[in-house]
Parts: C-alpha cells; sequence; structure tokens
C-alpha cells in the first residue's frame, strides 16, 4: 500500500522507503487484463440434451457448435466454452453455475 507523503510530514519525501513513496501520475503498475477462459466439466448429473441447451440460451452457439462442445465434455472431460476478461468469465461461470453445470475460469494459456 502506497502512503502519500502528506501523511507523514515528519519524513521528507526523500527519505520513505521506495514502498511508501507515492508514485507519480501515469507511472503507476498497469497490465492488461490477460484473457480469460471458462471452462465446462463433465459432470454425472445433466443430460446431454440439457447441457447442448444451456450452451444454446447463454452464448448464443449454433446447435451444431453446442454439440461439439457438449461432446468435448463428455468424451474429454471439459471443454472450453467462452473467453474473455475476467469480470466475463466471472459472470459466464455464475451463469453457467445457475443452470446446474460445473464450471471454472482459468486464465488463457493454463496459468491461474
Amino acid at each position: 500500500m502506497r502512503v502519500p507523503a502528506e501523511v507523514l510530514p515528519e519524513v521528507l519525501p526523500d527519505e520513505l522507503p521506495d514502498e511508501l513513496r507515492e508514485e507519480p501520475p501515469g507511472e503507476a503498475d498497469i497490465r492488461p487484463d490477460v484473457p480469460w477462459i471458462v471452462v465446462v466439466w463433465n459432470d454425472p448429473v445433466n443430460l446431454m440434451s440439457y447441457v447442448v441447451y444451456v450452451l444454446q440460451k447463454l452464448f448464443g452457439y449454433s446447435r451444431e457448435k453446442a454439440t461439439r462442445l457438449m461432446l468435448q465434455v463428455h468424451h474429454e472431460g471439459k471443454a472450453v466454452v467462452s473467453d474473455g476478461t475476467r469480470e466475463k468469465a466471472e459472470a459466464d461461470v455464475a451463469r453457467l453455475h445457475a443452470h446446474g453445470l460445473w464450471a471454472t475460469l482459468q486464465r488463457s494459456g493454463g496459468a491461474g
């Protein structure tokens, strides 16, 4: 946490430890939001036809694409069904959970 120099008037700004110095405007550590992916996992509860229906309803996928993703989940145990910012991925996971599907998010590329 950065503490503005005004909070510690008895200490000159040059004497503040690096971790307490206020960063000059425009030099903050700003990182672009890396892509996040949403993974749907196989489960023993939902019917395959229901998974296809949910993927079509939530993501607007064609029946063919939703069926391909469902079969990937069924045979491989998981499938990536969407990507985007972390906020979008979190919202997609919440919507999938609300429909009874098992889903998680992770950073694209496997990190996370």
